[in-house]
């Protein structure tokens, strides 16, 4: 840091090269391996191996290589609630932020918990259609 505790520029630029870096290394990874078949190397979600259920981002590598090539239909079934909820909520933090308000209120923290659980309840009910699967390929 600088003597006057700001951080330089240049550390700042290195920092969002390595981001986006890191970020571009791990999209061509989930475009190349193909999430949807077993044996591919990324660690399963806990939340799924002690209760068994899907959690709310269960399917998002699958979401993420879906869209990578063009299946928008696939990455629906996989996890419709990130498709859509992350999008907006990243335009929402923008907007927020440009405006110079608080991020997180308290009431969106709580309506962002409580979708989230909904979200989680529902998608494990038996029969219900949008539940991402691994291929037998």
């Amino acid at each position: 840091m600088e003597p006057s505790g700001r951080t330089s520029t240049s550390a700042r630029r290195y920092t969002l090269l390595a981001g986006g870096v890191l970020g571009a290394g791990a999209l061509t990874y989930i475009g190349v391996a193909d999430p949807h078949r077993a044996g591919f190397l990324f660690p399963g979600c806990p939340f799924k191996a002690v209760t068994g259920w899907n959690c709310p981002a269960c399917g998002g590598l699958r979401m993420t290589h879906d869209l990578l090539h063009g299946d928008l239909g696939a990455a629906v079934v996989d996890n419709v609630f990130a498709l859509v909820g992350l999008p907006l909520l990243a335009v929402w933090l923008l907007v927020r932020w440009r405006l110079g308000r608080k991020l997180f209120p308290l009431p969106v923290v709580v309506t962002i918990v409580v979708a989230v659980v909904i979200w989680t309840v529902v998608r494990n009910l038996p029969g219900f259609p949008l539940v991402p699967t691994l291929s037998t390929q």
